[in-house]
């Protein structure tokens, strides 16, 4: 026998202690502490091992496919990409083939299981999906990575705040490189938009849907272009105007952040072959945690960008409770940590035990704000906390029948599973 070649991130003895000698298919899972999860369609066997309290993936793969994966995925792990982190790759002479390991990306789902429980009606539910989709294509194409197979199928999707954040879960076929041609950024799109429509029809008729609903997926398919257009125009536009109109970098600036973009510099410069006095405004863009590394640099948490936004908004309602209440002024440190201690971290630990502890404290807190403001909306005043929590935690069943998403948006609170919640009602 030929030993295979480790090459292991997390080298504890459990890790090493694993059968790596044998095909992954014949791990025993009386001897190997195997999980059973859903799997989406895949070209290769994939399973789950718990190790160290830990989840990791298992993919079987060629070694020359597993070696250019693992590179990758290292790769968009160092630019902070989103994307699954890379844990091992073992490579087996007597089988042929190598295994990678990946770290499972707790509180995902996987499309099939969103889009099974949203009503075919609903195309606002899937605009979420995808404009986290696009938003995740836009990101990989502004740091030079190119998919080459882009679909739904290779993405999870987890929640942030009322947002959802695309994942890559498969770069058997991605490539980086220091920038993308506009040619190779349209041939992503177009694969994206033949897997995106093939996949949906797919699934509405696995799902037993009227087959009427296939033109509304496929147009839907068709419009992603468009938006991921949108986008990247936004990022990437240098606009010209007359130097007195210099304001106008304030609105760029601000359209940036709401999206959640954080500016590293503005370069404003004489615009050639243009008139007299014209200029020309370039904006160099970071990354999209615009919100996260704000409330980071206030209060010192480590959130989602999507949970960020919700929770500064808490943090400015506070803020403007606590002034009315005080006449002398309270300094903004006051009013941070009187928000941490008395409003945050209570509200996380209730709206958490509301939940019974699914999902992450403060996703279940940015969940809590959400229902009190829409029932807030329903009784035309502030129906508190109180009243908030109870309906999360009605909403939290512990019956498998009574999981699933509830159309009915009249009640306005989202379904809890097991699993990260589904985006939650329109409105």
């Amino acid at each position: 026998m030929t030993a295979p070649d480790l090459r292991l991130r997390r080298p504890s003895p459990a890790m090493i202690a694993l059968p790596w000698d044998r095909a992954l298919g014949d791990w025993d899972p009386a001897e190997v502490p195997l999980r059973e999860l859903p799997v989406g369609p895949s070209r290769h066997l994939v399973r789950f091992v718990e190790v160290d309290g830990e989840l990791w993936a298992l993919k079987e793969l060629p070694p020359r496919v597993a070696r250019r994966e693992f590179d990758v995925l290292r790769r968009l792990e160092a630019t902070g990409l989103p994307a699954v982190r890379p844990a091992g790759l073992v490579t087996q002479p007597d089988h042929d083939c190598s295994i990678l390991l990946t770290h499972y990306l707790s509180g995902s789902w996987q499309y099939r299981r969103l889009i099974a429980r949203l009503p075919p009606n609903r195309p606002a539910h899937r605009a979420r999906l995808f404009d986290a989709m696009v938003g995740l294509l836009v990101e990989l194409h502004r740091h030079g990575v190119y998919w080459g197979d882009c679909s739904l199928a290779n993405t999870l999707f987890s929640r942030d705040g009322q947002l959802f954040q695309a994942w890559l879960v498969d770069a058997e076929t991605s490539e980086v490189h220091p920038s993308l041609s506009d040619g190779q950024r349209a041939q992503d799109l177009e694969i994206l938009v033949e897997n995106v429509a093939s996949g949906m029809v797919d699934l509405a008729a696995s799902l037993g849907r009227p087959p009427e609903i296939d033109e509304q997926l496929i147009a839907e398919a068709t419009d992603l272009p468009a938006r991921y257009d949108a986008l990247w125009e936004v990022l990437h536009t240098q606009p010209q105007f007359a130097f007195g109109d210099r304001y106008r970098i304030e609105g760029t600036v601000r359209e940036l952040n709401d999206l959640g973009y954080v500016v590293d510099e503005v370069v404003l410069a004489p615009a050639e072959g243009s008139g007299e006095g014209t200029v020309r405004l370039r904006v160099m863009v970071g990354e999209r945690n615009h919100h996260a590394r704000y409330l980071r640099e206030l209060t010192g948490l480590e959130v989602g960008e999507g949970q960020a936004r919700i929770l500064l908004g808490d943090l400015r309602a506070h803020q403007r409770t606590i002034a009315r209440e005080h006449p002398y002024r309270v300094g903004e440190g006051e009013a941070i940590a009187s928000w941490l201690h008395d409003v945050l971290t209570p509200g996380m630990r209730r709206a958490h035990a509301a939940v019974r502890h699914r999902g992450t404290a403060v996703q279940a807190y940015c969940d809590l704000l959400e229902v009190r403001w829409l029932l807030s909306e329903q009784e035309g005043a502030d129906v508190g906390t109180d009243r908030a929590l109870e309906a999360l935690a009605e909403r939290a069943p512990t019956d498998s029948a009574a999981r699933a998403l509830v159309a009915d948006t009249a009640s306005a609170i989202p379904a809890v599973d097991d699993e990260p919640w589904p985006p939650p009602p329109e409105h």
